[in-house]
């Protein structure tokens, strides 16, 4: 009998919960038959599937008893399954059934795949979450089921924020991490499990029904009529009737206005974070495999793909894999988006980096799968710069996906959709998945959530949806694909329909053509500590961009260049910018192979320089010095540029072009004084450097005292500036990723207290002065530098670092007033509030800056300027530069050690032109080499036009290939000249590609016209 439906809840839900768990679940499979297991276990790297085939041949699996313990940290096991499907079983949906035990979700558990032991590519990922295998992927003609398992046992790096050894194979131990608790296989009884199913979407929808709804009463109703024909002692049999009583209210159609969310199979895979980059290779396989076997089970299922180097290194390690996801992307059902080689940083990387993310990554789609990327796909981002939108559409990407800014602390972002306006006012359209999400489980309640979190409604009818296990967790499961077979077209709910990102991005912009602008860039309210935690990853990662950036300009005009060397390197060093590596938010170990591999990069781009540059035409064999920079260089170089090169020179040298050198200063260029003077009533000294152009003041406590600009006849100071400032830095939730504003309202301890101040150089052309420092466990020098003919005074540290839980700042009270301070960013700069008026402004209290920041009145200005760090503060008229960090998770050990590096003050006229200039000089100066001068292979007459690439054409063709930006924020005309003599310029795209015709070079000279911040790529053809 029907009981009476009433709107008890906690009796309807205590009678389904208890029904579900208990009963339906449990009668899922029915009988069961156990594998006998073997094993091979290998406590190192991964071998490939051939050294296990080779190792069954040669008796190494042992016995394994089901429920026995295996796997030390970062160990693999091989698994080998034997057992033959039953006669009896003939004609029933048969399963096998792997558990290997699980974790604590997608990316912290073990996972494993599954190849025939007689040979072939990789059948079937096994994760906690996809246990259950067909048998038709694994049973010969005579049912007989002989695999072999790749079982990682990746120790579970959990989110506890507690310091832990996992992260480190030297300090993870030899503790077995799992158990194989299940490897059987078993008979599915379709009814039961297609009847869970419907109730999960009875029920959930049903939940979110609220009491005044009828069609929450309707469902109730059809839950309680199933419940009561399904016989608990007869499931099997009785399910189908159950089923039936469900069918009319989950038919029951949407309405014609309801929300339409486009859905789209998703496995967000972090190319390293808790695990290192070779596990992420094993980890993309297992979850490609799931994905291509579900398409041929499930027709609409469309899976997306959005980092082309995952693609690559299956075409590398998995070619027959590879070559069925080929064979998807034909068909549109293995979907690539993204553009990019892998999912970056949008803050760290240059300029420069970013666009050769997008060269890379859709060249990449485009020369393997014939597909042209046209959206940018960024979900998990920690923030996005104001230049993106610009580089985007110089991709030929018209679209922006992201979800991250969901996770804001202070302001809800207003929009889901709109159009993102960069710095140059290039505008695309983005998107934001309302359902807060991209590991969606296509359950009722997040598609509820996704129409009332929603924020364009009335407006916009359309919104995507993304579902599926990342990080390892295989992606999308069958359970997905069935609910999302129910919910397409079910009242109380929005339309599904399963897409591709590129249909959805048409009607989107078709549906919201006036959807809302928001200008500028896309401030992440969180993570700010990632712009400064494993400084050593991030220095590493400017020193590789400058290199390849010095490396193509003096191979520019090689008739032979390297170009497939600068392919590798490039890609290589993209990888590292990938967004929890470069933000230093990834295990020891992560940070350990970046590191290496950083310095192989410089050590080989070193040597290709090296050669590039001695196949010069032969000089005098006198110094030269060679200038990669994209302005010209004409001051103090030394000592220790080169070895051999003696003490401090003068040198002169065009832009991208190599000038003379002197021992002696030129005429007109005052030598730097130095004077000594003790602090009255206090017996220390103060030293102070004086150059004509600045006088610097260093004090008794070894911070800068004063700063006269000479020239303006100005005190740039209000107070003592290099002031190191030591905080407690403890966040609230992720330490390697967040500085709280709580650290920064703190007293700092200032570290005012010196061992020692002597003057360490003092001749015409270079004046140094040392300050020594010893706090808690560490020690830091600081040298202060003043150069013959330069305003910019450095301070070139040296630090011992071993805080726990701090933060390092250095703080300069700059005597100048206004209401916001500009900062350096990728193709431009952007302003950001000195103030705190508003919650916005309030939000902004850490942020990222590239080689620097400034604070300037119409007439005169301050800057301070830096050779790898990024992060930023600036309050009223302080400034701050962070330097160190200490955070305790993911890497207990995260900074600690030695760095070295560079920051700059500089006081300078109106506008910025000397700014750019000083940050270029103190970031890439000139190499010092024997040789002779020779002209600039390109360089243009404005100081706002900056060249941020001279490089040979990708395509081998000889052509000169040159990529500038106006600077300033202002509209100009400018002459770009170039040493050699070329026909035609081509405007083109970031992929070298003509976006225009080309026109005549007109006696060696390019005319441009600019509009503020315009990116402009010109292609020179002989």
């Amino acid at each position: 009998m029907v009981t009476t439906v009433h709107d008890d809840r906690e009796l309807a839900e205590e009678r389904i919960r208890r029904t579900v768990r208990d009963r339906i679940r449990p009668a899922i499979h029915g009988a069961r038959q156990r594998f006998d297991v073997t094993a091979w276990h290998l406590p190192g790297e991964p071998v490939p599937v051939d050294d296990a085939r080779a190792a069954v041949a040669d008796g190494a699996f042992a016995p394994f008893e089901i429920g026995g313990r295996w796997g030390k940290p970062w160990g693999t096991t091989w698994f080998r399954l034997q057992a033959a499907v039953p006669g009896e079983w003939a004609g029933e949906t048969v399963e096998a059934r792997v558990d290997f035990a699980a974790g604590v979700g997608p990316g912290f558990q073990s996972e494993g795949l599954i190849y025939a032991t007689a040979g072939g590519g990789p059948i079937r990922g096994i994760h906690p979450l996809h246990q259950y295998v067909p048998v038709e992927l694994l049973a010969d003609a005579d049912g007989r089921v002989d695999v072999l398992v790749e079982a990682a046992a990746n120790p579970i790096v959990v989110l506890s924020q507690q310091p832990t050894p996992l992260g480190d194979p030297a300090t993870a131990g030899d503790d077995l991490q799992y158990r194989l608790n299940a490897a059987e296989l078993a008979v599915r009884h379709d009814d039961v499990y297609h009847l869970e199913l419907d109730l999960q979407i009875a029920v959930g929808l049903m939940r979110e029904l609220s009491t005044d709804d009828p069609r929450r009463y309707e469902l109730l109703r059809s839950i309680d009529a199933a419940l009561d024909v399904l016989d608990p002692h007869r499931l099997p049999a009785t399910a189908g009737a159950a089923r039936d009583r469900l069918a009319g209210v989950l038919a029951r159609p949407a309405g014609d206005h309801v929300h339409r969310l486009s859905a789209v199979g998703h496995a967000h895979i972090d190319s390293a974070w808790l695990w290192p980059l070779r596990e992420t290779r094993r980890k993309c396989a297992r979850t490609f495999t799931n994905q291509l076997a579900l398409m041929d089970e499930y027709p609409e299922h469309r899976f997306v793909c959005s980092q082309a180097a995952q693609y690559d290194w299956i075409e590398h390690d998995q070619p027959e894999l590879f070559e069925r996801i080929r064979s998807r992307v034909a068909d549109g059902r293995f979907v690539p988006v993204g553009s990019m080689w892998v999912e970056a940083d949008a803050n760290l990387p240059s300029g420069e980096s970013l666009a050769r993310q997008l060269v890379w990554g859709k060249r990449y789609f485009a020369d393997t799968f014939g597909v042209e990327t046209t959206e940018v796909w960024l979900p998990d981002v920690f923030g996005y710069s104001a230049a993106l939108p610009q580089l985007m559409a110089h991709a030929g990407c018209r679209s922006f996906l992201t979800q991250k800014l969901s996770w804001n602390k202070t302001n809800p972002f207003p929009h889901h959709s709109f159009w993102w306006e960069g710095l140059d006012g290039t505008r695309v359209f983005t998107h934001f998945p309302p359902a807060d999400t991209y590991s969606g489980d296509v359950k009722v309640s997040e598609l509820r959530f996704a129409v009332s979190n929603f924020r364009d409604k009335g407006r916009a009818s359309r919104s995507m949806y993304l579902y599926g296990h990342g990080d390892g967790g295989g992606g999308p499961t069958r359970e997905m694909l069935e609910r999302a077979r129910r919910v397409g077209d079910l009242d109380g709910l929005p339309r599904v329909t399963i897409e591709a990102p590129d249909e959805f991005f048409a009607r989107a912009i078709d549906d919201y053509p006036d959807a809302p602008v928001w200008r500028g860039e896309l401030y992440f309210e969180m993570h700010r500590g990632t712009y400064t935690s494993q400084a050593q990853t991030k220095w590493g990662n400017r020193r590789g961009e400058l290199a390849l950036r010095e490396l193509e300009v003096w191979t520019a005009l090689d008739p032979a260049p390297p170009l497939a060397g600068l392919e590798r390197l490039w890609k290589e060093l993209l990888l590292h910018q990938f967004h929890d590596i470069i933000p230093g938010s990834a295990i020891a170990w992560v940070h350990d192979d970046t590191e290496a591999a950083h310095a192989e990069l410089l050590a080989e781009c070193g040597q290709l320089i090296s050669h590039a540059l001695a196949i010069q035409p032969p000089g005098s064999g006198e110094w030269v010095a060679a200038n990669a920079g994209p302005f010209g260089f004409a001051g103090v170089l030394g000592p220790g540029v080169v070895d051999g090169a003696g003490g401090p020179v003068w040198a002169a040298a065009p832009s991208h072009g190599i000038g003379m050198t002197s021992t002696e200063l030129p005429a007109g260029v005052e030598p730097v004084g130095l004077l000594r003077a003790e602090t009255a009533g206090t017996g220390a000294r103060a030293h102070t450097l004086d150059n004509g152009l600045v006088r610097a003041t260093i004090g008794g406590d070894g911070t800068l005292a004063s700063l006269v600009d000479r020239r303006a006849d100005r005190e740039c100071l209000a107070a003592p500036a290099n002031v190191l400032q030591l905080f407690p830095d403890h966040p609230n939730t992720y330490d390697a990723w967040d500085i709280e504003a709580h650290t920064l309202a703190l007293d700092p301890k200032l570290l005012t207290d010196v061992d020692s101040i002597e003057v360490v150089d003092d001749t015409t052309m270079r004046a140094a002065v040392e300050v020594r420092r010893s706090f808690g466990a560490s020690t830091i020098t600081q040298t202060y530098v003043l150069r013959a003919g330069s305003a910019r005074l450095d301070i070139e540290t040296d630090v011992d670092w071993h805080e726990d839980e701090k933060l390092l700042k250095a703080a300069f009270p700059f005597d100048v007033r206004a209401d916001d301070a500009r900062y350096d960013i990728q193709y431009g700069h952007v302003r950001r509030p000195t103030h705190r008026n508003t919650s916005w402004d309030d939000a902004r209290f850490e942020v990222c800056g590239h080689f620097w920041a400034d604070l300037a009145e119409p007439d005169f200005g301050v800057a301070l300027l830096n050779d790898g760090r990024y992060g930023h503060d600036c309050l009223e008229s302080t400034m701050r530069l962070s330097l160190l960090r200490a955070p305790n998770y993911p890497d207990p050990d995260a900074d600690r050690g030695h760095h070295r590096f560079t920051y700059s003050v500089l006081a300078h006229g109106p506008g910025l032109a000397d700014v750019i200039a000083e940050s270029w000089a103190l970031n890439l100066p000139p190499r010092l080499v024997t040789g002779a001068p020779r002209p600039s292979v390109a360089a243009v007459d404005h100081p706002g036009v900056v060249i941020t690439a001279v490089k040979a054409a990708d395509d081998g063709s000889g052509d000169l290939v040159v990529r500038a930006h106006e600077a300033f924020g202002g509209r100009v005309r400018a002459s770009l000249t170039t040493a050699e003599r070329y026909a035609t310029v081509t405007p083109c795209d970031l992929l070298e590609r003509p976006t225009s015709d080309p026109v005549p070079v007109d006696a060696d000279v390019h005319h441009l016209e600019l509009r503020p911040f315009q990116l402009v790529t010109l292609r020179f053809t002989r």
